[in-house]
């Protein structure tokens, strides 16, 4: 059984930084993919950004490259999002995957939420002009 914890989100004005934290609660399951996605009031949720087991791999939505930052800690088996220059269309409520599940572990980053089969509660962040 997978237990994904996202935290870190709060209301912050525009301009500033914050982190997420996912923590994966699982036993020894293999390298897989981890990723942040987010859906903002009145949509659908959309992708934010990915990476596989050893870094080496990452993918951006056009919309946060160059301002997010995600990354891993695979020795506290801890995901991060790192949120820089925020922006009030940043506002939304932020969700860690993990792509562990009933169809075993993959360690491809993809931007399909249906690839990912663990979920964490999400976090909510709200950026303010």
């Amino acid at each position: 059984q997978v237990h994904l914890v996202a935290s870190g989100g709060g209301a912050v004005q525009a301009g500033v930084s914050l982190r997420l934290s996912c923590r994966v609660l699982a036993r020894s399951v293999g390298d897989y993919a981890m990723g942040w996605f987010r859906a903002a009031p009145g949509k659908e949720r959309e992708f934010v950004a990915a990476i596989n087991w050893d870094s080496s791999i990452t993918d951006y939505a056009d919309s946060v490259k160059g301002r997010f930052t995600i990354s891993r800690d695979n020795a506290k088996d801890t995901l991060y999002l790192q949120m820089n220059a925020l922006k009030p269309e940043d506002t939304a409520v932020f969700n860690c995957a993990a792509r562990i599940g009933p169809r075993g572990v993959s360690n491809i980053p993809t931007r399909d939420d249906l690839d990912y089969d663990s979920w964490a509660l999400g976090t909510q962040v709200t950026v303010s002009s």
